[in-house]
């Protein structure tokens, strides 16, 4: 299931990569963190991260974060 949001006819939706991705980043985990905890490569970590601020409209791993609390595209975090 991918995150949302939805209101009126604006929808942001994150890939279930790139949300699990911000999830560890919002957790404190480095690029290599990340890239090593999904068995991934740096790039396709990088790439996750740009795909996701694009959608999001931020330009920081900390405003991508908040605008994705803010969103509740990560549930309970």
């Amino acid at each position: 299931m991918n995150s949302y949001f939805d209101s009126s006819s604006t929808a942001i939706r994150l890939t279930p990569r790139e949300s699990d991705v911000l999830r560890l980043i919002a957790s404190g985990c480095t690029y290599e963190q990340v890239a090593d905890r999904l068995g991934v490569s740096l790039h396709t970590v990088a790439t996750h991260i740009k795909n996701a601020y694009r959608k999001l409209g931020v330009r920081s791993g900390a405003a991508a974060v908040m605008r994705a609390v803010e969103l509740r595209l990560f549930g309970d975090l």
